[in-house]
This record gives structure tokens, C-alpha cells and sequence, in this order.
């Protein structure tokens, strides 16, 4: 299906994303495709594709924590019995980024939507969790290494890693039990997210 053929083409073509200041800046709608006028994010939906684990570090307003939840929702989408887990330091923002998902799904056509059922309404459906027909899931948790320890998901997401004081512990844990993606993403802050990526960074170019 060619509306499903990458992760790019889906969410600049045929799904939206939503803009909360979209008045102030003179936008038509707050709902509009992810923009691709941004330079980044092409490569960014590459390197998900490209890369097992992902070191993302991000500014406000990059749309980074946004594409990397529209990546995890296309794949849902595209591979049956395909679950990822998103962290953050608190559960009010995974239940953020679990809605966010479901308002890609929600925002496609309707001919999309008819092709790739859920499992149950959205509205029968946890403020934590986006499950599918197919048996792939989404679903938020707060914080905290014990967390992860209770899923075995293809990916994992760790939302603003800077800001997680066990994201090194949550690091090792993921290691254990995801197969498949691996994503750290973060603004700027000291701690163990700096330090990792500081690491790599030497180690590249030794």
C-alpha cells in the first residue's frame, strides 16, 4: 500500500499532526500534515529505519518526540504483533504521547483507518494503550527501570532522557528485553543521557 510504504511518506501525506498554537502563528487549522519543509526530519524517519538503537538530542518545537511516536504508530500499523513502549519521567506525559498516537490514527482517512482496524474503540481504550487488530500495541508508562521489566516489546521509546533520573538503569532493562527498536531522545540537561552521549560521540571518532 503506498500510503503505508514508509514512515516519511505516512505522516506527510496522509495523516496530521496537531499544532496547540496554531492560531497565533496563523495557521489555517491546527491539524496539518508533519511539515516538510523541515530539513531534519527526512533523515530522521530514515534513521529509525537505519539504526537498532537511536540517540536522538533535541531542542523545543523540533517535532521530535512527535516523529518518533508517528514512527512507532506507523509500524504498529504495518507489522502485525509488532508492541513498543513509551517512557517518560512522569505518566501524565505518557498518557501525552499514547494521545498523540492516537490522534495520527484518528487524523488518516477513513479508507486507511477501515484498512488497519483497532482492537476496541479508541474510546474503550486506556488513556495508557493503542492496540490494534493486527495484536501491535503502543503503550505509555511512567518512569523507573522495574517498569519495562513486565513488557517484552519490539521498540521502546525513552522520552526526554535528560529528565529521567533512572534512564541509564531503563537503558540497561531495554537492552534485556526489546528486540527491535531502541530510541533515547532529549533536550539539553546534565546526567546520564549527556554523559552516554558524550561517550559515543568519543568513541566515534577514535
Amino acid at each position: 500500500m503506498t500510503a503505508l510504504s514508509d514512515s516519511y511518506r505516512w505522516a506527510t501525506e496522509y495523516t496530521e499532526t496537531y499544532n496547540e498554537h496554531w492560531a497565533e502563528e496563523g495557521r489555517p487549522s491546527p491539524y496539518e500534515p508533519f511539515p516538510r519543509r523541515l530539513p531534519y526530519l527526512r533523515p530522521l524517519f530514515e534513521a529509525f529505519e537505519l539504526e537498532r538503537i537511536l540517540w536522538v538530542v533535541k531542542s523545543r518545537d523540533m517535532m521530535v518526540s512527535w516523529a518518533c511516536m508517528a514512527y512507532l504508530t506507523w509500524k504498529a500499523m504495518t507489522v502485525p504483533l509488532c508492541g513498543s513502549v513509551v517512557q517518560t519521567q512522569k505518566e501524565k506525559k505518557a498518557i501525552q504521547l499514547v494521545t498523540y498516537a492516537k490522534c495520527l490514527y484518528r487524523r488518516q482517512p477513513a479508507w486507511l483507518r477501515d484498512a488497519i482496524p483497532l482492537a476496541k474503540p479508541l474510546k474503550q481504550q486506556s488513556d495508557l494503550e493503542l492496540q490494534f487488530a493486527n495484536g501491535s500495541y503502543i503503550v505509555g508508562i511512567p518512569g523507573g527501570a522495574d517498569q519495562i521489566r513486565s513488557y517484552h516489546p519490539w521498540g521502546y521509546l525513552n522520552d526526554e532522557s535528560s529528565f529521567q533520573p533512572e534512564a541509564g538503569d531503563c537503558y540497561n532493562e531495554a537492552l534485556s528485553v526489546v528486540k527491535g527498536k531502541i530510541i533515547f531522545n532529549s533536550s539539553a540537561g546534565p546526567g546520564w543521557y549527556a554523559d552516554a552521549r558524550r561517550d559515543i560521540v568519543r568513541s566515534e571518532e577514535e
